[in-house]
């Protein structure tokens, strides 16, 4: 088997688009589990308002992309409200599920015979980020580092855009959490009651750290569809959450940097394992019979899940998080 071309195709996707997204993900989660206490299980949901904000604007209504970034914004600052006012009074279990149904039931909308007026249903949109692409500064050519290789100049600029924008999310979870609002929401997170003994409005900071948190996953959703130049109802499953707080989990929650390490160690590790698969298969160290095509996804989600529980087990705080920040108060 070519090692190198595993060690390659990690690499690649450790610092490609893919990790970008998913770390934006991760870093809107963070805000909501790490520091907050809050279940979140619908990201997926804030990342596709966010998603559908850029593309409804540009393809439906013909507006500008960046009008549509501010669209998308704002619907997921209105999806947070419409989903933290009639659960954030009650217990942590009412958001989890609320928010995974949130997320299920606006996908399936999206992608109905009733929206395709506006959303075109299962046929999706495309060609609705041609604003962005036009004010690449790098040259047409192909680029690469190491034995990394980044493909086209527009592959390297969405690269370098998405990981400036995940400096900056960073920066300002950083600027927030060592505030005196991001102390409150520390103490929401360990014990709700000490909080509101202490003259805090809870409810408020709840709602405060959902909307700031689902606004950055939605930059994720973003990032997505104007790298792929199309959006489809079905990217948005619950798979995304899913692999959103495996991210998040094995980085560490509550630390800054703690979703972003957690993309990049994830993405090498899946690709090097879906590469090594592949290969298994076609050199004949595993019988294609045994190993059939249609199987290497589900593998691959198999091996994802026992990550995750294996974690969870033995390391909820993850690789550079401490147990302290994971004595939830729900």
């Amino acid at each position: 088997m070519d090692f190198e071309r595993i060690l390659i195709d990690g690499l690649r996707a450790a610092v490609g688009p893919e990790a970008v997204i998913y770390a934006l993900a991760a870093i809107g989660l963070n805000m909501h589990f790490g520091y907050t206490g809050l279940l979140n299980f619908g990201q997926a949901g804030f990342m596709l308002v966010g998603a559908y904000g850029v593309s409804i604007t540009v393809v439906t209504f013909g507006g500008s992309m960046w009008l549509g970034i501010l669209v998308g914004l704002l619907a997921a600052a209105f999806l947070a409200l419409l989903l933290g006012i009639p659960t954030l009074r009650l217990r942590a279990d009412y958001l989890a599920i609320v928010t995974i149904a949130a997320a299920e039931i606006l996908r399936f909308v999206f992608r109905s015979s009733a929206a395709n007026p506006v959303t075109r249903g299962v046929f999706g949109q495309q060609q609705f980020a041609d604003a962005f692409y036009a004010i690449n500064p790098i040259p047409e050519g192909a680029y690469g580092f190491w034995l990394i290789s980044f493909g086209s100049h527009r592959r390297l600029w969405v690269i370098v855009v998405g990981w400036g924008l995940v400096l900056l999310c960073c920066l300002l979870v950083w600027a927030l959490v060592r505030s005196p609002w991001g102390r409150v929401l520390k103490s929401i997170r360990e014990d709700e009651d000490a909080a509101r003994s202490l003259g805090k409005n809870v409810f408020s900071y709840k709602m405060q750290s959902l909307v700031l948190g689902g606004a950055i996953g939605s930059l994720g959703g973003m990032v997505l569809v104007i790298f792929q130049q199309q959006n489809h109802p079905d990217i948005w499953l619950p798979l995304v959450t899913f692999y959103a707080y495996t991210i998040l989990i094995l980085g560490g929650p509550a630390r800054v940097f703690g979703p972003v390490a957690g993309s990049v160690i994830f993405w090498f590790l899946l690709s090097s394992f879906d590469t090594f698969l592949r290969q298994a298969r076609a050199t004949g160290v595993v019988p294609p019979e045994l190993l059939g095509t249609e199987a290497l996804g589900a593998i691959r989600l198999a091996t994802v899940g026992l990550a995750l529980m294996l974690l969870m087990a033995f390391r909820p705080q993850g690789i550079f998080g401490h147990r302290r920040e994971m004595q939830l108060d729900v």
